[in-house]
This record gives C-alpha cells, structure tokens and sequence, in this order.
C-alpha cells in the first residue's frame, strides 16, 4: 500500500459466505430513559456505582443484570427492611413445644417499637392457634373484664373471620404449615420455633412473593423504555412499614397482573385476576372503573365486558363452596364493613380530631352500623367518579388506564371511612405508572411511611411518654394532601399529554391493550358535554351523516 492511500476493509466477492459467524447484533435501545441520564437524584445516586451511564454506552446487552434483576433486588432489600422492622414482634416468652409459645408483646411493645403486625395478634384472636377453618368457626367478643359483649340490638356479638375468602384461605393454608413444622420439632431435632412466628413466617414469605410478581408486572406494564420507572415499586419506603403488616401485597399482586394481562390485550386473563384479587380483598374491583369509562370513549367495549364477565366467574369459584357451606361466615366481611365507624386514619376524623365534632353518627351503640357516615361515604366517592368519568370522556386526548385507575383509587381511598395503613401499598404501582416522576413520588411515600410514627407513639398513649392525637392527625392531614396533590398532577397532566412522560417518543398508552392507539369513537347517544372537546375528523363525519 502506498503511502497516504486510503485503507479499506477488503469486501468479499458476491456470492461467498463468511467463514465466520456474523457479528454480534449490537443496536442500542439508546431511547431508554435512565434515571443516572434525567434524574438529579438518580445521578447523585449512580456515583456510588461508579457514575451515570455513559453517551456510548450499548443498552440493553447485559445477560445478567439486567434492569428487572436489578429492581428485584432492590425489592429484596427493601423487603427485607420490612420484616426487620416487625422481628421486635416476633419476640415470644415461654418455654416448651412450639405451640405453648407465645408472642412477647409486654408493655405495649407493638407501639414503642414500632412492628405492630395484624398477622401476630388475628393468629390467637381468629382461633387459628386451634386449628380452626376461618369461616365455619365463630366467637363472641368480649370486654376488658372477659365478660360478652352485646350488640345495640340486644344479640350476642357473635364474630367470624373478618377477610374476604382468598385471603382467609390464605392465612388458614399458613396456619396449616406452622402446624406442620411445630409437629416435625416434636418428632425429630428442630430449631423450635414459635408456631405464631411460623406462622409468621410462612405468610411474609407468600407476601414477599407476591411483591415480587407486583414489581415484574410493572416493569413489565412500564415497557423497555421507561422500565427504571418500576424501581419505586421496588424501592418504595412504605414497604419499610407496611408490606407486612397485613395481607394486602397479595391483592395488589393480582390487581398489577391484572391490569399487565390487560396491556398484552388478554381480557379474559384480566378479568380473572381481577376476580381473585377481588376474592382476596375489595379493591381491585375498582379497575373496572377506569376500563368501562375509557371503552365509551373509544366504543371498544367487548374486552371489558369480557372481562367483567371473566371476574365475577372468578370470584364465584372462590367464594362460592364458602358461600354455601358457611354463608353467616363468608358474609362477615360484609357485615363488618357496614358497621364499621370512622376509621383513625380516615378524613373524618381528622376533622373530628381538629373541631371536636361528633362525626355523622354520634354516640352510636356497640356494632350499630353509622347510616350516615356510609351514606356520606359512598356520596362522596360517586361524586368523584362524575367528575373522572367528565375528565375520561371530555379530554383532548384520551388518558392512560394508569391514569384513571389511579385517580379512581386515590379517590376511593380518599372518601372512604377507612383508610388503614397497608392501603397505601395500593397506590404504588398505579402511582409509578401514571405519574412517574421520582422525586414526586419519593417526596409523598416518604411522608406516607412516616405516618406509621406518631401514629404508633399515639396509641402507645401520652401516659407512656406517648405523642398526643393531633400529631398523628395532622401526619394524617398532610399525607393525604400529598395524595390530592398526586391527583391534581395526574389530571394535568391529562389535559396537558405533552408534559406526560409516558407519551414521550410517540408512545401512546402502554398499559392501554385495545385502548392503545384506539382512536375516539363515542356512541351516538352520548350528549355533546361529554364528548372529546376536539373531536377526530372521522367522528364529526358520522355525527354529520347521522343526522342527515
């Protein structure tokens, strides 16, 4: 070659096959947002792993770490924190067999040390220490002396099993296991366990599981380009105090399935999950909400009518055999929500705890269902609805499923009368998928996991050095402004999808299934102030033809 020629890669003739294998596909899914990229705090954070990805970086080509092993080993983490902020719980007194061990819960210990776990206390209190099937079994509650107690219409207060039917199952099925070890620690050399920790156990593990599915449905509804948007659902601090402090993780599970079999236009696989979920607790019954509200909009109706259908076969093959072998237990969960008051953690009584009003049904007797407190209730969150269901059909453009399931939730949580703290693990993957902006949402779960402090500092009393009602309260308050906060950005955003994230790149809806580039197509007898406020061409067509 001379000099200042022009070096070239010889080209082989036409016709001759390389002797060697061809070249390793190496395109890059160089559209991918990185938190390390656009985040201010995920940069700060990727410097302790060595800074954030690099300009020429080749993306999506790593065989082990990949961004869903990442996440869920983020989960893991965190799930882990949260069983270590309940193992002070798990401490227990006695000698012997496993099952004549106790739980240490001396001194109010759930409250100062902040592991308050339902699981602990509903092993004894729903008889499942003796071995007991939830829904067949009954019991009669009684005061602080252990005298029965009586209802306001003079009845014995006769109780059962208070969960709906997968989630009673559920903890009969650990039950069941605990069991199981405790009688191999008599027959052979064991690490004696007490059989309520087992129990323990043996349920955290499922429920872990479960977040685990929870966290690869969103990162799988969030799709490869914005998938890092999971890592909340993964990481997110309310998991520190509230993944095991009841049983809603495995509702959750369903519910984030449900809407991820929806994404991949499976209906009927949708619906399913969802009438499980609903089995396991009442919520995901709510998703429907937003899936019939985006079908008038867009005619698409079939799918969402398979899957109503779908769930309610679902839920009837579970709550069925219950249902006609123990109905006076099965409809426990329904008469116990009818009856109940004011929850601590709702609205409610926030204003009780800041006005000295006596709430809608004061002075009501033992078990006597407050008719105005449900009523208010139940007006309240239809209100709501009308007013989503305006914003779903009069949009400019149509909103994401994550976008209406979360104002739906948000909303139902918002004007029940009962907010407990493991309710809030609702709204983590529906939040992460229709407003994912991490700061955003870092800021309202980190104000949500800090209500669990002086919420237990109250209980534990100001005569223990305690806080007062109105710290908790006011917690309250402010985590609940956060979350109408979240509401208020959401629907911008919704009038606003240039400023949606999500839409980014020409993306539509994701999460959407037959929603997703569906164009508007509502039905002729919807009036006009419920139509899109700039409707496609085609539909002015028809609307014109109509009535000529």
């Amino acid at each position: 070659m001379t000099a200042g020629a022009e070096e070239t890669s010889p080209v082989p003739p036409a016709g001759v096959r390389s002797p060697a294998p061809p070249a390793e596909d190496l395109r890059s899914f160089d559209d991918r947002d990185f938190p390390s990229r656009t985040d201010t705090l995920g940069a700060a954070l990727s410097e302790t792993i060595g800074g954030p990805v690099g300009r020429h970086a080749l993306i999506g080509r790593t065989r082990f770490l990949t961004p869903l092993r990442v996440m869920l080993i983020i989960a893991l983490v965190f799930l882990a924190l949260g069983y270590s902020t309940k193992a002070a719980c798990l401490q227990t007194s006695g000698t012997g067999t496993a099952d004549q061990r106790v739980g240490n819960w001396s001194h109010n210990r759930a409250y100062y040390e902040l592991c308050y776990s339902d699981t602990v206390p509903l092993y004894t209190a729903e008889l499942l220490n003796l071995g007991k099937f939830p829904y067949k079994s009954s019991w009669v509650e009684t005061d602080e002396t252990g005298k029965p107690r009586v209802q306001y219409d003079g009845t014995p207060a006769v109780r059962y099993m208070e969960y709906p039917v997968l989630t009673g199952v559920y903890q009969y099925l650990s039950m069941a296991l605990a069991k199981t070890y405790t009688a191999l620690t008599k027959l052979i050399s064991m690490p004696i366990i007490a059989e309520v920790v087992m129990f323990f156990n043996i349920a955290a593990f499922g429920l872990a599981l479960a977040w685990l599915t929870t966290v690869w449905a969103a990162a799988m509804l969030a799709g490869p380009r914005r998938i890092w948007d999971a890592a909340l659902v993964a990481g997110s601090p309310i998991l520190i105090f509230q993944v095991f402090t009841n049983f809603d993780a495995l509702a959750v599970a369903f519910a984030t399935g449900a809407m991820l079999a929806w994404a991949r236009r499976r209906p009927v696989l949708a619906g399913v999950l969802i009438g499980l979920g609903v089995a396991a607790k009442l919520y995901p019954l709510l998703l429907l909400i937003p899936l019939a509200l985006l079908a008038v909009r867009t005619g698409r109706l079939r799918g969402v009518g398979q899957a109503a259908v779908a769930a309610v076969v679902a839920w009837l093959v579970v709550n069925l055999p219950i249902m006609l072998l123990f109905p006076r237990g099965w409809s426990e969960f329904f008469r116990l929500n009818t009856r109940r008051g004011d929850d601590m953690d709702s609205l409610y009584n926030v204003v009780k705890s800041f006005t000295g009003w006596q709430g809608f049904d004061p002075n009501p007797g033992f078990w006597e269902p407050p008719t105005v407190l449900n009523t208010v209730s139940a007006a309240l969150f239809a209100a709501c609805l009308i007013a989503i269901g305006y914003v779903v059909l009069t949009a400019d453009r149509r909103p994401r499923v994550a976008q209406v399931a979360f104002l739906v939730v948000a909303a139902f949580l918002l004007t029940n009368k009962v907010w407990s703290p493991q309710f809030s693990l609702w709204l983590i993957p529906l939040a992460v998928l229709a407003l994912p902006h991490r700061r955003i949402l870092l800021a309202w779960m980190t104000l949500d996991m800090l209500v669990w402090v002086p919420r237990m500092l109250y209980l534990f009393g100001e005569q223990n050095k305690g806080l007062p009602e109105q710290w908790f309260t006011t917690a309250v308050l402010l985590r609940d402004i956060a979350v109408i906060t979240l509401c208020a950005l959401v629907i911008r955003q919704i009038y606003r999808p240039r400023e949606d994230l999500v839409r980014g790149g020409g993306v539509d809806d994701p999460a959407g299934g037959v929603f997703d580039g569906a164009p508007d197509a509502p039905p002729r007898w919807l009036p006009d102030w419920l139509r899109p406020r700039v409707e496609a061409p085609h539909i002015l067509a028809n609307r014109a033809s109509a009535k000529l």
